[in-house]
């Protein structure tokens, strides 16, 4: 079966499935095989130190796949600059690059005049207006389900998403709460035109920077196993539920701020859980879409599932 939307025909891709960002994770490995799958793979620039490092894992990108891939932005970390990062991906040609954080704006009046394609995660039909009247190519639109970073106002995604594609002409991509060929086609049906996915895309053989207890917790937990942090200073942000979060929300209960919270939730903390496996002492992003993840396959094992299980309900439906 043929998969065309108009996510597949602007990235130049067979399925329409993005890699998201993934914050310290996002390497040449996955991306490469995300690319190789069908899909558009991501490099995170923010990431990496300096934009050598950015230029370094592109070409290794490259090398291991000739399809098209992407790089993310995640521009509000702390207004880091990332323009010098923003030029490496242009001189390198990526067929895309995608915002996330922070206010878009300067970003893409930064590329407008190229031929690079231009993707925004917004969490609010609003962003995703301003965006399109921005010139954004195409929106991601998380829901309240999504892991990492998400918006203030609590929507679920079914409901979402159909207010986004009511509201923009540019085209729709669904994020937070997808990881099987159900929710692709879920996704469809709420007229977006392609699903970003985030929290299913670590527990693959090919997210080599993710510690094992990482991917394990994601297999072995549930929906119930998230918690929201980080809201009680506008910037909610969903993990896997352990020690150290019930350390972050009983801070938050007892209204400390920025100062008192920022060794929790700094990229350090991320950094000890998702790449030393230290439980104790660090915190691990995940969306709800764990519920669904039972196992760690390679990307295009993944891959094979999904779009057989999608086409499956196809052909249901046509019957």
């Amino acid at each position: 079966m043929k998969w065309s939307t108009r996510v597949t025909e602007l990235l130049g891709i067979k399925y329409p499935i993005i890699q998201g960002g993934l914050a310290y994770l996002a390497y040449a490995d996955l991306a490469a095989a995300v690319s190789n799958a069908g899909g558009l793979g991501q490099v995170t620039a923010m990431s990496l130190r300096t934009p050598e490092e950015l230029q370094e894992e592109i070409r290794k990108t490259k090398s291991l796949t000739d399809q098209p891939f992407g790089v993310n932005f995640a521009i509000g970390n702390h207004g880091r600059p990332y323009e010098h990062f923003l030029e490496v991906a242009l001189k390198e040609e990526v067929k895309a690059v995608s915002v996330t954080g922070g206010n878009p704006a300067p970003f893409l009046d930064f590329v407008k005049d190229t031929p690079v394609k231009k993707l925004v995660l917004v969490a609010a039909r609003r962003q995703a207006i301003k965006a399109e009247q921005l010139g954004a190519d195409a929106v991601m639109v998380v829901g309240q389900e999504g892991g990492g970073h998400l918006g203030r106002d609590d929507i679920g995604t079914s409901v979402l998403i159909p207010q986004v594609v009511d509201s923009v002409k540019i085209p729709v991509i669904a994020s937070g709460g997808f990881g099987d060929g159900r929710g692709l086609m879920a996704a469809l049906a709420l007229g977006a035109e392609g699903i970003e996915m985030g929290t299913r895309f670590i527990a693959v053989k090919e997210c080599v920077h993710a510690h094992e207890l990482y991917k394990n917790a994601l297999v072995a937990g549930t929906e119930n196993d998230t918690v929201v942090i980080k809201r009680s200073i506008g910037a909610p942000a969903r993990a896997i539920a352990n020690n150290w979060t019930d350390k972050i929300l009983e801070i938050e209960k007892e209204n400390g701020g920025y100062e008192q919270l920022k060794d929790y939730i700094s990229g350090q903390a991320n950094q000890r859980y998702i790449y030393e496996g230290v439980e104790e002492e660090g915190f691990g992003w995940a969306g709800q879409v764990m519920g669904l993840i039972r196992d760690v396959p390679s990307t295009a094992e993944l891959f094979d599932r999904i779009i057989g299980q999608a086409e499956e309900i196809r052909n249901k439906w046509a019957k």
